[in-house]
């Protein structure tokens, strides 16, 4: 799914000047499959733009395409099957059940597609280290933890793209690399793009394009 920004500019931050390369009130687009960077200091509207994505905020000018269709004329049934089977997001709160395992919370959503079996879903526990807290309450994991379970739901889904608002921003280097490899792999098996918000550059190696605010 190709997404193409036209003069969008959000409104909180219409006052503020931009650089003549940043996103904000330019056009561009992003092809599927592609690998995407958004590096910039907290502040500068990382989750302002992946909310935009997501239709979660409608506070702008300009247009925002998906596949030639303005986000705009969807409705709610269109954004459903969206979030369900075309878009996926790691948000930068992470918007997990605390009263839920961290098990619990990845299988409500893998349940709304069966896109990965219960085998492959414990191999990926194993894998990023939690397979000891899968039964654990999620409100009981430090947030280092939390980003993992969170990564593991984001990838229980068929999705075009994925997008991931400092998925990393609690993990050190050993553990960001393991999961940036599971996304990667699981990215590549399907065919889809990632775009990833990042206050670190050096996550920009292996990347297709960059974008700026």
């Amino acid at each position: 799914m190709t997404i193409q920004f036209s003069s969008v500019l959000p409104d909180p931050l219409s006052s503020i000047k931009h650089n003549y390369d940043s996103i904000w009130n330019s056009d561009f687009s992003i092809q599927s499959g592609q690998k995407v960077i958004l590096n910039a200091a907290s502040g500068k509207g990382k989750t302002t733009f992946t909310h935009l994505l997501m239709g979660i905020r409608n506070d702008y000018s300009g247009k925002i395409l998906f596949e030639g269709k303005d986000i705009r004329s969807l409705n709610m049934n269109e954004w459903s099957d969206i979030r369900k089977n075309t878009i996926s997001v790691v948000y930068q709160d992470l918007q997990l059940f605390p009263e839920l395992t961290a098990f619990e919370n990845v299988t409500i959503k893998n349940q709304l597609t069966l896109a990965l079996s219960q085998n492959e879903i414990e191999h990926l526990f194993d894998q990023v280290g939690l397979a000891d807290k899968r039964n654990q309450l999620t409100g009981t994991l430090s947030m280092g933890q939390k980003q993992r379970v969170a990564i593991i739901r984001a990838l229980c889904q068929p999705f075009d793209w994925l997008i991931l608002d400092e998925p990393f921003s609690h993990l050190d280097n050993e553990n960001s690399s393991i999961c940036f490899e599971i996304i990667r792999e699981r990215c590549k098996e399907i065919n889809s793009g990632i775009i990833l918000t990042s206050l670190d550059e050096k996550e920009m190696v292996g990347f297709d394009k960059q974008l700026k605010l």
